[in-house]
């Protein structure tokens, strides 16, 4: 697969193999995607989950993300992740790579993020569940975004928690819901319905 954008375009990853097959992110969507939020991800944080190859993260990276995260399920993968992502380094950033559940670690991940993209399998049924994990740990920082793909039988709701659909994008049977967290926004909002005369 190749890089769409950034610093490393044109750079190919490899696939690799294991236990469970990879589903490449499309290259129309990743540049869709990063056409969106490129220009926002200069010097902030981002989580790739399910990462497979490592290429979202490496694409964020790419686009200037200066502190990049993944977590891929699959230990067989391992050897092909860190050798994909080794050419970040080329750019001054390297990718903190994790090897386990990602249900596991999001309950012992201790760092918040400006970006977090979720790529799990399409029969994969517990989305929402982790997108509350992240919500009711707070690892997504206020005005953060959240980004799931996920197939069209199986949609989210609108707002999950304090994370509220921003956006979404179709991509045939595949969809992107867009979530930010604006729990602040919220706070603030209720705390002026409770106290009116506050900015008195």
């Amino acid at each position: 697969m190749r890089i769409t954008g950034g610093k490393l375009k044109g750079r190919t990853t490899e696939v690799p193999g294991g236990k469970m097959a990879i589903r490449p992110a499309m290259d129309r969507m990743r540049e869709s995607i990063f056409d969106i939020i490129g220009p926002e991800l200069a010097g902030k944080s981002f989580l790739d989950l399910f990462s497979g190859s490592g290429t979202i993260a490496i694409e964020a990276v790419s686009h200037g993300a200066s502190e990049v995260s993944l977590c891929e399920m699959d230990r067989a993968k391992a050897k092909t992740v860190l050798k994909n992502v080794s050419m970040t380094e080329s750019v001054g950033v390297r990718i903190d790579c994790h090897f386990m559940a990602v249900e596991l670690f999001l309950k012992r991940c201790r760092k918040t993020f400006d970006y977090i993209f979720f790529d799990p399998p399409f029969p994969y049924r517990f989305r929402q569940q982790l997108v509350e994990t992240v919500e009711s740990r707070k690892l997504l920082n206020e005005g953060g975004k959240l980004l799931i793909h996920h197939p069209s039988e199986d949609p989210l709701p609108e707002k999950i928690g304090t994370l509220t659909r921003i956006d979404q994008r179709i991509y045939g049977r595949s969809i992107v819901d867009f979530f930010q967290n604006q729990g602040g926004k919220e706070a603030e909002t209720e705390e002026k319905l409770n106290n009116p005369k506050a900015d008195c």
